[in-house]
């Protein structure tokens, strides 16, 4: 099968001028297909706090009010996703922004309650549509997806990037031969938190219970090695996690089974 990448920016490197000009050329530089998902967290609170709006999180979650959603969508769906497809199209890159609303093409449901804890307007994947994605990006199109899904009855949710990034290439693993990329501020996954080159180059799911038993991966790092391993065992060939502007496929940590 041919292959393709689905790279997922984090918000972290979308406020950061020179790592977002970086990624996007060398996003724009890789051969054949591709897919961009991004995030915007940074830029969200921004806006809200521009607005008046308190930003509450729990465990790195946002919790999403009625407020909320409006900011998330405004931002992520708008300005976010809109910039992106615009400077993508001036190097070349043929962009179409989407959330999951768009040709119904992620699906979610509401998250009911966890730990006691009411998330709001945040949506968990049922399904994404491959079908869909892959008849676009067969007609020369490149998807860049924002963190927004759809319930199927007219409301948008907010759902975590990595989660969208990570099912959108389950979802075209039987088209392609895909490979998955986490792109964010750090080299790799680190060995050593306070040394940015002490990169772990081969992840696999025993070293995974192992680390996460001895703390050398926690908070964040965990949903997206989960995220990385669901993906590896559906189908999708490689996951790397690796610096914004190391984006070729060779560097970094792979996640392999």
């Amino acid at each position: 099968m041919e292959r393709l990448f689905v790279v997922k920016v984090g918000g972290a490197i979308v406020e950061d001028e020179a790592q977002l000009t970086q990624l996007l050329n060398d996003f724009a530089a890789i051969p054949g297909k591709k897919v961009l998902v991004h995030g915007g967290g940074r830029k969200a609170t921004k806006v809200a706090a521009l607005l008046g709006i308190e930003s509450q999180m729990v465990n790195g979650r946002r919790i999403t009010d009625a407020p909320m959603l409006e900011v998330v969508t405004m931002v992520y769906g708008g300005l976010v996703n809109k910039q992106l497809v615009a400077r993508l199209q001036a190097i070349g890159v043929n962009a179409l922004g989407l959330t999951g609303a768009d040709m119904h093409v992620v699906q979610s449901h509401r998250r009911p309650l966890k730990d006691g804890i009411d998330y709001g307007f945040v949506g968990d994947v049922d399904l994404v549509d491959g079908k869909r994605l892959a008849t676009l990006i067969e007609s020369g199109i490149t998807p860049v997806m924002a963190p927004l899904t759809y319930d199927g009855n007219g409301c948008l949710l907010n759902t975590n990037a990595d989660t969208i990034a990570s099912e959108t290439a389950k979802a075209l693993a039987p088209y392609y031969d895909v490979t998955l990329i986490f792109s964010f501020e750090k080299k790799g996954v680190l060995a050593q938190p306070d040394n940015d080159d002490s990169v772990i180059p081969v992840i696999t799911r025993e070293d995974f219970i192992r680390y996460q038993a001895d703390g050398t991966i926690s908070g964040g790092m965990i949903p997206k090695i989960e995220n990385a391993l669901s993906a590896i065992d559906q189908g999708v060939q490689q996951v790397i996690i690796t610096l914004a502007t190391a984006i070729d496929g060779h560097h970094g940590t792979v996640i392999k089974k």
